[in-house]
């Protein structure tokens, strides 16, 4: 009877044994269950990370390509305008071909061709009145002007240093009203487009040499016929995409 108590215990305890143990299995596979859904929510987050990595990838090459094709566009067109502003000296030049290196000078800068012509080919000292010999080289100017419509105009009137004296005010009242009288000529005399043209005086504030000696004012007493391509393509790529201006 006794070893029947006995054995009784016994499976009692190896059946308390056996259900501790399938506890702890059941924890242990709470745990893996645990960490598989871990690791499978890791697993989808680095899938959709990866998913977004590779469409920005896939952005940012598409938008490289499109600021590489902008780029070209740009190039191509800043290329047109350098073409054209040769053109434009090589025509004002040949025009211009009869008259002297001290009355006047046809060159580019700033990607614009400049006729810078002189006081003694344009104007009496002291007078905004175009002298004969001038009106003969704006002549031959606006031939070029009225058949290439597509050179903007930009007239500017310069002075020396030495204070004006006599109708005029001062050197600001000079060298606007020498612009303006050549605008005049243009566009009453030989029909440019005033449309085209843009008239402003300097007066003496931007010189091309000294004030200091009567050489350098000489110089500095011009007027410059500023010549230049229209730029209206140019400008409606940059309006369009204001990144490649920055770029």
């Amino acid at each position: 009877m006794q070893s029947a108590r006995n054995d009784s215990a016994a499976l009692a305890g190896r059946v308390a044994g056996q259900q501790a143990a399938i506890g702890q299995l059941k924890q242990q596979v709470d745990d893996l269950n645990k960490k598989v859904n871990d690791l499978s929510n890791q697993a989808g987050m680095l899938s959709t990370d990866a998913a977004n990595k590779q469409s920005q990838l896939n952005m940012s090459q598409k938008e490289l390509a499109n600021q590489r094709k902008r780029l070209e566009q740009l190039q191509a067109l800043m290329d047109q305008q350098k073409k054209a502003t040769q053109e434009i000296r090589k025509k004002m030049s040949d025009a211009l071909v009869g008259f002297n290196s001290n009355e006047l000078t046809v060159s580019i800068k700033n990607g614009k061709v400049y006729v810078s012509l002189q006081e003694n080919l344009l104007f009496p000292s002291g007078s905004a009145v175009v002298n004969p010999k001038g009106k003969q080289a704006l002549s031959k100017l606006a031939d070029v002007l009225n058949i290439n419509p597509d050179i903007t105009v930009n007239i500017e009137g310069h002075t020396d240093s030495i204070p004006i004296r006599g109708r005029y005010q001062d050197n600001w009242d000079l060298s606007t009203a020498r612009a303006n009288s050549i605008v005049r000529v243009l566009a009453t005399e030989y029909k440019v487009d005033p449309t085209r043209i843009i008239a402003s005086g300097h007066s003496q504030f931007d010189p091309v040499q000294s004030n200091a000696n009567a050489e350098g004012r000489a110089l500095n007493r011009r007027t410059e016929i500023i010549l230049s391509p229209k730029l209206d393509e140019l400008f409606k790529l940059l309006e369009a995409n204001p990144d490649t201006a920055g770029n």
